[in-house]
C-alpha cells in the first residue's frame, strides 16, 4: 500500500516538492525532520499543555503564564523562558502566507499541541488547505510505538506517502478551535463533547480528551488515573520511582507523560498532610532512584476506603480549570465515564 501510494503521489501533478518550502512543525527535537530532506524550516513546539495552567487569556499573557510554569516545574531545559514562546509564535506567524506541515503523534501531549497550533493558524487567517497534518499512533515493526523520535529519517520520509498524511479542511480547523476553547475554559463542561467527536482528520483527538478527563479526581478515591496507577505500581512491588513510572507508563494506551512530571506528582503524594507515599531519601526531590513505599493512608485511598482530596486537598490546573481546596466541584465518575458537577 505504501509503495502504491508513493507512486500515486509522485506522479503527474501530485508532488511533494512544495514541502521543502513549507514550515514544518513537530513536537520535539528528537524527531529528525532535517534528515528527511523534506524540510528546510523546522519549528519544534515544546510545551506540555496537559500540565499547569492554560487559561483563556491573550497570547502574550499565555506565553508569560506557560513560561513561568515550565521554569517553576524545572523543565525549561534550555533556560529560554518566555523568549522561546515569543520566537516560536513569531516563526509560526511569519509563515502565514505559506504552507505548513505538522508532524505529530496520537498521544495527549501531541494532540493538545495540534489544537493550539491550528487554533492560532485559524486566528491568523491561514486557509485549512495550506496545512498538512502527518499524525500516527503506531508504526509497522514497532511493537509499542512511543513517538516520531523512534523513527529514522528514512522512515519519517515515508510518512507523507501513507494514510497518516492529509491536507486539512475547514471542518478540522473548526474542531481544533472548539477543542482549544474547551481546554481553556474555566469549567470542563465541553470536554465530553470533544471526547465524543470522531474526525477523519483529527482522528486521535477524541481519545486524547477522554484521557485528559480522567485526570480529574475520581469520585471513588480522589485520585487521578495517573496517581492511581503509580500507587498501584508501588503496591504491586515497584521499589523505586523509576520502576513505578515505567509500570504506570506501560499501562497507558498512548503514553504521554514524562518522568519529570510523574516524579513531581510522587513528591506531592509524599508531601501531602496525610502522605500516600513514603520516600527515601526524603531530603531531596523524587528522582528515578528514590525508594517508595505505600503508607497506610495510601493503601486505604487505593482501596477506595478514603478520599485523597478530602484528606489532603488539591491544587492543580487542568487546562483552564483550577482545582483547589478539599471540596472540589468537578470529579471524574468511572460509573458513567464522565466529569460530574458534584454541586448538583
Amino acid at each position: 500500500m505504501t509503495a502504491a501510494r508513493r507512486q500515486l503521489l509522485a506522479s503527474d501533478d501530485v508532488s511533494l516538492d512544495w514541502m521543502a518550502d513549507a514550515l514544518h512543525v513537530s513536537n520535539g527535537d528528537a524527531t529528525d525532520l532535517a534528515g528527511t530532506g523534506l524540510a528546510r524550516q523546522v519549528l519544534y513546539w515544546r510545551d506540555a499543555l496537559h500540565e499547569g495552567p492554560v487559561p483563556a487569556v491573550g497570547p502574550d499573557e499565555l506565553r508569560r503564564i506557560r513560561a513561568e510554569f515550565l521554569v517553576g516545574a524545572d523543565v525549561d531545559d534550555r533556560g529560554e523562558g518566555r523568549r522561546m514562546f515569543i520566537e516560536r509564535d513569531r516563526t509560526l506567524e511569519a509563515n502565514r502566507d505559506g504552507e505548513y506541515v505538522l508532524w505529530f503523534e496520537a498521544d495527549l501531549y501531541d494532540q493538545l499541541q495540534i489544537i493550539q497550533i491550528l487554533s492560532r493558524l485559524s486566528e491568523l487567517g491561514v486557509p485549512a488547505r495550506r496545512v498538512t497534518l502527518i499524525c500516527i499512533g503506531e508504526h509497522a515493526g514497532i511493537a509499542r510505538f512511543g513517538g516520531l523520535g523512534e523513527l529514522s529519517a528514512d522512515q519519517l520520509r515515508e510518512l507523507p506517502y501513507t494514510n497518516a498524511c492529509a491536507r486539512l479542511t475547514p471542518d478540522a480547523f473548526d474542531l481544533a478551535v472548539r477543542a482549544w476553547a474547551a481546554l481553556r475554559s474555566e469549567e470542563p463542561s465541553d470536554l465530553a463533547a470533544i471526547a465524543a467527536t470522531r474526525s477523519g482528520e483529527l482522528r486521535f483527538l477524541g481519545e486524547a480528551f477522554d484521557r485528559l478527563s480522567r485526570e480529574y479526581p475520581s469520585t471513588r478515591d480522589g485520585l487521578s488515573l495517573t496517581e492511581r496507577r503509580v500507587l498501584a505500581a508501588v503496591a504491586d512491588g515497584a521499589v523505586d520511582a523509576g520502576t513505578a513510572f515505567g509500570r504506570a507508563w506501560r499501562r497507558e494506551t498512548r503514553p504521554y507523560l514524562g518522568d519529570t512530571f510523574c516524579f513531581a506528582m510522587m513528591d506531592r503524594l509524599a508531601g501531602a498532610p496525610r502522605p500516600l507515599l513514603r520516600v527515601e531519601p526524603d531530603d531531596r526531590g523524587v528522582d528515578r532512584f528514590s525508594r517508595l513505599w505505600l503508607t497506610d493512608v495510601g493503601a486505604r485511598v487505593l482501596a477506595g476506603k478514603a478520599d485523597h482530596v478530602a484528606l489532603n486537598g488539591i491544587d492543580r490546573w487542568i487546562g483552564g480549570v483550577h482545582l483547589s481546596g478539599g471540596d472540589v466541584r468537578w470529579r471524574w465518575d468511572d460509573g458513567v465515564e464522565a466529569i460530574l458537577d458534584t454541586t448538583r
